[in-house]
């Protein structure tokens, strides 16, 4: 026989199918939404499947044998570190040059890319190109991002591991905002998106973050002692001010309210005080988001030098450029850039 409360509870959603069907569809419509918010951060043209580099081709094919980047990295020189905080693990040709333009203009220095999505102890990588070209850098080191571990200590701590986190509309540029002033609190060095082309070594440039525009800075790019009080006083702010539901609060905008603190300013504008600067936006923001269009254009090599003069490293505005055909070759800005600073994953480009 059925059991009684089975009985009670067939009779209550008979007498309530309304309800029923209301609670059928939510659970469907959440369901969908889940799916859907979990997909929109991934690249859809790095969905297609992995390949790895032919057994004909060498590293001494794609990494020539001058580039002075024998032995090992330096320990007296800071590191440069790359964080993916989503499941990717396919990267773009962007990323790609990102990383082989800082190991290039980085030979002594540790260049550190951490990525959530790689399965924490499995010593083997995915089996895709980048990953096969990028290892023939060995100063390149491709590690798995453990979260946990990296907000311990921290003020962050208790606000990552709320339950609710990963729904916020933002949560995974938020988390990558978390990510690099931790990095830099407890490390130090150097942290770049994966969406910078490095033209010269940075690492004359300490305790200094970059100015976007007339009205904020960015953290795209961030070069920190460890342990610095200004990167500790973005932790606290963090906390403290915490807005997950307005874009950039935690990144540019959250950079912009503790620099003017720190060097009571009314405005952003290029400074060094107590030890911090604000790099001019020609340093590592030569192409203004508003104009990233420029990317694409065709210049001479005579005005890119002009243009790149006081450069150290181009923001791509990946966010904003990802959807836009590059031809290569062409002598369009980026496709010049691919071309001088990360040749090999240039190559790749042309091959594919």
């Amino acid at each position: 026989r059925m059991p009684s409360c089975l009985l009670k509870l067939t009779r209550v959603m008979l007498s309530h199918k309304l309800w029923a069907l209301f609670i059928l569809i939510f659970v469907f419509v959440s369901f969908t939404y889940i799916k859907l918010y979990s997909s929109v951060w991934e690249d859809p043209k790095d969905r297609g499947p992995s390949y790895g580099l032919s057994p004909e081709i060498s590293c001494a094919h794609y990494v020539p044998s001058s580039l002075n980047i024998a032995g090992e990295p330096s320990p007296s020189t800071a590191s440069v570190y790359f964080v993916e905080t989503s499941e990717q693990t396919a990267p773009s040709y962007l990323f790609s040059c990102s990383v082989e333009s800082a190991a290039r203009t980085h030979p002594a220095s540790r260049v550190v890319v951490l990525m959530k999505g790689l399965a924490k102890g499995n010593t083997s990588l995915p089996k895709h190109w980048a990953f096969s070209l990028l290892s023939c850098f060995p100063n390149v080191e491709i590690q798995p991002l453990d979260l946990t571990e990296l907000f311990s200590g921290t003020p962050l701590k208790k606000w990552y591991l709320w339950p609710l986190r990963h729904w916020e509309p933002h949560f995974l540029p938020v988390l990558s905002d978390a990510c690099r002033i931790v990095l830099m609190w407890k490390f130090g060095g150097i942290y770049l998106d994966t969406d910078f082309i490095v033209l010269k070594n940075l690492q004359n440039l300490t305790n200094a973050l970059g100015i976007q525009d007339d009205k904020e800075l960015n953290g795209a790019f961030l070069s920190f002692k460890p342990k610095h009080k200004f990167m500790e006083l973005c932790m606290q702010d963090f906390v403290q001010n915490y807005n997950g539901w307005v874009w950039g609060h935690q990144g540019p905008q959250l950079l912009t309210r503790v620099f003017k603190k720190w060097c009571s300013l009314r405005t952003i504008k290029s400074v060094s005080c107590k030890g911090v600067s604000a790099l001019a936006p020609e340093v590592v923001y030569p192409i203004p988001w508003q104009n990233w269009k420029k990317l694409f254009e065709v210049v001479s090599a005579l005005e890119l030098q002009k243009l790149l003069k006081n450069t150290y490293a181009v923001h791509i505005w990946n966010k904003l450029s990802h959807g836009t055909k590059l031809e290569i070759p062409s002598q369009a800005l980026l496709a010049q850039l691919y071309s001088q600073f990360c040749p090999a994953t240039y190559t790749k480009m042309k091959q594919d």
